[in-house]
């Protein structure tokens, strides 16, 4: 976990990613990769994650890859199986989280409330995903969270794109940011490769400004 911790904070952007056909995946991580960020979260929330993760390691062997919107044991070994380096959840589920441990692949599970990082830290988890960050209470939340868990490390996701990334990214505990603008189904669904590079460029220009 240390290892794709350091990656992360190296990174500072993680592209949330949904794809209907799994064969897109190929020239949208080359788009990624080819621009600066070789590092993408596929979600569970369409039928095509499995093939896409496998096609995209396949592609693309060295990328950092998620599996996200990961809900149970079933998911958690699909995403494995395919060639998943780490999973995110979008709450704290115990049971889960065991199975990735028995499993051996790093999870970041979500969290928005001081019971569920406790429960969280528990079982040894340090880094967690705050979601949806900017509906529950953004960087002012975030920051009094942070206050009382003084090993606690954060990947803010959910309302966070080229206006606000900088800022959360300027708070010392925050690892990196979850966010779409730059994969957003609209441009993934037309294909259009070119469009999220030149967005990937500048995401990556703008966030590698940002010194802690």
């Amino acid at each position: 976990m240390e290892q794709i911790i350091a990656q992360l904070c190296q990174l500072k952007i993680v592209p949330v990613i949904a794809v209907d056909r799994a064969e897109d995946i190929i020239p949208l991580g080359k788009a990624l990769a080819d621009n600066g960020l070789p590092v993408a979260e596929i979600t569970f929330r369409s039928a095509a994650a499995e093939d896409a993760i496998r096609l995209l390691r396949k592609a693309q062997p060295n990328m950092l890859i998620g599996a996200g919107t990961v809900l149970n044991r079933e998911q958690v070994m699909t995403a494995k199986q395919a060639g998943a380096t780490f999973v995110v959840s979008p709450g704290f589920n115990p049971n889960t989280v065991k199975v990735c441990q028995e499993l051996n692949i790093p999870i970041i599970p979500g969290v928005n409330n001081p019971s569920a990082i406790e429960g969280a830290m528990e079982l040894g988890l340090k880094l967690l995903k705050f979601f949806p960050a900017e509906p529950s209470g953004g960087l002012l939340m975030i920051k009094a969270i942070l206050a009382p868990y003084t090993e606690l490390q954060i990947m803010p996701t959910g309302g966070i794109g080229p206006k606000n990334i900088c800022d959360y990214l300027a708070v010392p505990r925050i690892v990196a940011c979850g966010g779409s603008w730059m994969v957003s189904k609209a441009l993934v669904d037309s294909q259009n490769w070119q469009e999220i590079g030149r967005l990937t460029r500048e995401a990556v220009a703008l966030v590698n400004g940002i010194n802690k």
